[in-house]
């Protein structure tokens, strides 16, 4: 475990203030908005560092890392709106069943999953279907 520094905390706070996926960018942007001197670098490294270690999600979308605070030691899935960046964690014992299934078919051990689901919330699909009316 990496120790805690004032920088790696701005970036856990600033990640926890975020309602969805969020990038390293955006993310450093907002901590300069409010006044942080942290450098974008530092940023990326606290990010990394907070996924490695349990405390972030990441998932890449459009060939970009995106990270969002997550519950620790809690293995879990997303659905994730295309949109707007909703987010839902949920379960999926049908998804771990089959990867165990199929890492067990195929002589693995100790596999590990991931599983996002991308389409668009409710909202999004609301506004999409009265933008096709005529």
């Amino acid at each position: 475990m990496r120790r805690n520094t004032w920088q790696r905390e701005a970036v856990r706070a600033a990640l926890a203030e975020s309602a969805s996926f969020v990038s390293a960018q955006a993310l450093h942007a907002a901590l300069r908005d409010s006044g942080s001197t942290i450098g974008l670098a530092t940023v990326y490294r606290a990010l990394s560092d907070l996924a490695e270690e349990g405390d972030a999600d990441s998932l890449t979308q459009d060939g970009e890392a995106l990270y969002r605070a997550c519950t620790p030691d809690s293995h879990h899935h997303h659905l994730i709106c295309r949109r707007c960046g909703t987010t839902v964690e949920i379960e999926a014992r049908a998804v771990e069943e089959w990867a165990r299934s199929v890492a067990r078919e195929h002589g693995f051990t100790a596999a590990e999953h991931v599983v996002d689901v991308f389409g668009l919330c409710a909202s999004c699909s609301d506004l999409a279907d009265r933008a096709s009316r005529p």
